[in-house]
């Protein structure tokens, strides 16, 4: 066992300049990656759903890289490698929530034939009401998704480059805001899906490759280093309470390391099992492929990809457990989401800590721009054309609107993740996950399932549910819970108990959506539109018409 704690301790120092050499050659692949697909963007269609010309299988791969972010990797490898049992509910409860999304919305939401969440959702309803309503929950959550990813960069960039100030990560976190900007606005769509796709092919085999290393070094003994290290290890202040439990005889397998509270360990899995049916921005990609048939192709493909890969995630974390440490991450910078990187420099030096630090990156990049050009699409197509023109903008103005939208969403998002550095991103994203259970599903879900769903419904589910959540958020020990909360408060101040809102708002929402409906006088909505909806959703009978006007 000691060789094996050996091999982590005599690893080759980290590599600056290696590093950015690798990272440069990365970024400018994807760049002319993106440039290259951006030749053909020539209607609001090409930019914001890539001409629905992409075929099942590239949609899936695609899926696979939009749906797999910097939560997936260096957020539940790390989440796994500190608190072992509780951090693998992240793995279990976002493949589990892929396929709630695909049994209940993809494939009749990609029937409608629409460009973003709030065109489904307005189809049925008075149009402007719902498509503000949409449309802001659609920010919002993208808003969360990107301080997630933001922080995950910020943490991975300043272990590469050995940054620990916090002014330098904040540069980090900012550079990063710039390129994000600038494949989204160079590539739209089209772009940022082949980027997604060869991020995806990137980061599984990356996965596939540290999985079988670490399997060769440890094999069944895998567990067993894992709970020898979590049990020996000395942690930092930050993780006391952590400490205490280890030195208590707890064990990286022993539940209860993170999540003490039973009910907070519930609310999670709630957050995380119905988030997905509710992400806009991985919604918006099963408008990309041409027919229904492409779209369940994409399906397999992705339901196969995800599910490989957090099988991998397990191994992973384990294993930088076992090989570095659960004390180590904790001490790195970027803090838990450093297992990943720290582990590929156990296993393999500098250059593959390098070459797997860059596949993070990209994974990063491929995450945020998909975000940012579906927040884009939300604000230009559905509150400036929708709302504010009524529909009468050109594709000129929509698209300069859009590209305006790019560069505040940009310009927040960095100042967000500066603010939540120090956050493990996979609880960053099941955040946004809990704000899009509670805003968007209920909306989603009643809208194509029930004819008496109406406006008032709508609006009332939305808005609520999404006020919801987030006011628990504030109140909850991620704004008041310590060195790491973002008001940076001492222990013990949090007003709302739980770290994750879902048990409380995912209910409110559903309930004000059947509350609103029932209120609402008869004979509000259009039976014949609610009619034409679920025909459109189960057969994709007037998708293709319904794109071309």
């Amino acid at each position: 066992m000691n060789a094996v704690f050996a091999s982590a301790d005599t690893a080759a120092q980290n590599n600056p300049v290696l590093n950015i050499t690798i990272f440069g050659i990365f970024v400018a692949v994807t760049i002319f990656i993106v440039i290259r697909a951006s030749r053909n963007n020539k209607t609001a269609a090409d930019f914001y759903a890539g001409g629905r010309s992409f075929s099942g299988t590239q949609n899936g791969f695609a899926i696979a890289g939009d749906y797999l972010s910097a939560a997936s990797f260096l957020g539940i490898c790390g989440a796994i490698a500190v608190y072992g049992y509780d951090g693998f509910l992240y793995s279990i409860g976002f493949l589990v929530a892929w396929l709630v999304a695909l049994l209940l919305v993809a494939e009749l939401m990609r029937n409608t034939g629409k460009y973003t969440m709030a065109d489904v959702l307005s189809f049925r309803l008075r149009q402007r009401p719902v498509r503000m309503a949409a449309a802001i929950s659609t920010l919002v959550v993208c808003f969360f998704y990107l301080l997630a990813q933001m922080a995950g960069a910020g943490g991975l960039v300043a272990l590469l480059l050995g940054v620990t100030d916090s002014i330098g990560t904040a540069a980090v976190v900012t550079v990063v805001g710039v390129l994000m900007v600038g494949y989204v606005l160079i590539g739209g769509m089209k772009g940022t899906t082949w980027v997604q796709i060869v991020k995806a092919f990137l980061l599984i085999g990356g996965a596939v490759v540290m999985t079988i290393w670490v399997l060769a070094i440890q094999g069944v003994d895998l567990f067993a280093a894992a709970i020898d290290a979590s049990q020996t290890q000395t942690y930092p202040e930050t993780a006391k309470a952590l400490e205490d439990a280890i030195k208590g005889g707890a064990s990286v397998l022993d539940p209860g390391l993170q999540y003490k509270n039973p009910i907070d360990f519930l609310s999670l899995g709630l957050a995380l099992v119905l988030g997905t049916a509710g992400l806009p921005h991985v919604l918006m990609r099963f408008y990309t492929v041409p027919t229904a048939k492409e779209a369940r192709k994409s399906v397999v493909w992705a339901i196969m990809l995800i599910g490989l890969f957090y099988l991998l995630t397990l191994v992973l974390g384990f294993g930088a457990a076992g090989l570095v440490g659960s004390g180590t991450i904790l001490a790195a910078p970027g803090g838990v989401n450093s297992a990943a990187p720290l582990l590929a420099q156990a296993l393999g030096g500098p250059v593959l800590m390098g070459i797997i630090s860059a596949v993070a990156f990209a994974t990063i990049l491929a995450v945020v721009a998909g975000l940012t050009i579906t927040a884009a699409a939300s604000f230009s197509h559905d509150i400036f054309n929708g709302v504010i023109k009524r529909g009468a903008a050109t594709e000129r103005e929509e698209r300069k609107v859009a590209n305006i939208t790019i560069l505040v969403i940009g310009a927040l998002a960095i100042v967000g993740g500066i603010a939540v550095l120090g956050q493990n991103v996979a609880f960053l994203v099941a955040l946004a996950f809990a704000i899009a259970a509670s805003a968007n599903l209920p909306t989603i879900l009643y809208s194509l399932f029930w004819r008496g769903f109406t406006t008032r419904g709508a609006v009332w589910s939305m808005y609520g549910g999404l006020l919801c959540a987030i006011v628990l958020i504030v109140l909850s020990p991620v704004f008041f819970g310590g060195p790491t909360s973002v008001l940076k408060t001492g222990e013990g101040t949090a007003i709302f108990p739980l770290s994750n809102p879902g048990i409380i708002s995912i209910p409110v929402g559903f309930l004000l959506g059947w509350i609103g409906s029932i209120t609402s006088k008869k004979g509000s909505e259009d039976p014949k539109l609610a009619a034409e909806m679920e025909v459109r959703s189960l057969t994709g009978h007037g998708a293709e018409k319904a794109v071309q006007h």
